[in-house]
Formats: C-alpha cells, structure tokens, sequence
C-alpha cells in the first residue's frame, strides 16, 4: 500500500497487488494477483481479473474488468459494466451493461447502455493534434476490427459491420458497411524467396 486503502466487507485481494494514493474498495469487491490500483473507486461486486490497471478511474457497481485491462484517467464504467483482456480505456464513459471485451482502445468516447464493442475495434480520437469525442449509443453493435475516426456519432441500436472504418455519422438503428470490395485473383502466384 502506498497511500489510502479503504475496503468494505467480503472484499478479496489476491497476491502482489499494488494500491497506490486513494483507493476505495466497495463490498464485494474481488481483485485479482498482480493488479495496480492507483486513485479509484471500485462499487461493490465489481471483479478485477489479473494483471490490470486501473488508474483514476471510476467504476461504479458488478463491473467486470481484464485480465489484463488498463482503465486510464477519466475512465468511468458504470453498472455492469465489462472491460475484457487486453482492453484500454481513457476518459470514456463505459455505459451501464455495455461490454468492451477484446483487444481495444477506446479513448475520448461516451458508451451508452447495453452496447456491444467488438474485437479489435479502436476509436482514432487524436489527429497527430487535437482530440476527438466519439459517442456511441444505446444498445448500438460494433463489429470486430472497425475503426471509428472521431469525430463520429453511432446511433441507438445501429450496428456497425466488421472490419469497417466508420468517417460518417451512422443515424439511430441503421447498418453501416465501410470495407474496400474483396477481389479473387485466380492462378495468383506468390513471390518466391531469392537464393
């Protein structure tokens, strides 16, 4: 411990945890080996599963996080929430229900409830210069590996296809498909290493 530490009842804390400034462990709260957790409030029943960071966040109550996640400063899952392996957040509202599972960045986003993210999928907030919000909402489905180049705004129950790069606005309950048309070449032979 390396500063405030202040837990509930029924709280679990596993092996080579760090706690860093003010931390707030509510009851039930279950950490996992190895996590840092550095100036955050954790509501009760949330899970955090090994080797996560959580730093300046706010996590409200039976959320899920990692293994492996990384909540940066500004994060703010709200009830149920789920950050899954390898996922990073940054001042993002993680709406109540909406899970965040694989292998993605959101940064500069407001999530709304019960929305899916998929594998893969980044938000592109910065432009080499200023920062750019995405706000995605209600119960909206984005699918793996899409990449949403903020300024954008995904509507309440729109679904966004796999593998798409999203530059437009998608309006409240419509599909967007942005991918380059597939060709199959055939008799296509494949460089051969020079000896």
């Amino acid at each position: 411990m390396r500063g405030s530490l202040k837990v509930g009842n029924d709280v679990v804390i596993d092996v080579g945890c760090v706690f860093e400034g003010d931390v707030v462990l509510e009851d039930g709260v279950h950490i996992g080996p190895y996590c840092v957790v550095k100036n955050s409030h954790l509501g009760a029943g949330t899970q955090v599963e090994a080797y996560s960071h959580i730093d300046e966040a706010k996590v409200a109550a039976d959320c899920h996080i990692g293994p492996y996640a990384r909540l940066r400063p500004g994060a703010d899952l709200r009830n149920d929430a789920k950050v899954g392996n390898f996922c990073e957040v940054k001042k993002s509202v993680i709406g109540e229900g909406s899970k965040v599972n694989h292998l993605i960045y959101i940064g500069d986003t407001t999530i709304g409830r019960n929305a899916n993210i998929g594998a893969g999928t980044i938000t592109c907030n910065y432009d080499g210069v200023n920062k750019f919000k995405t706000d995605i909402g209600d119960n909206a489905f984005i699918g793996s590996n899409s990449s949403l180049v903020a300024p954008v705004a995904i509507g309440a129950g729109a679904t966004v296809a796999a593998g798409s790069v999203i530059t437009k606005d998608v309006a409240d309950n419509q599909l967007a498909v942005a991918r380059g048309k597939q060709r199959n070449i055939d008799g296509w032979e494949r460089p051969q290493k020079k000896s």
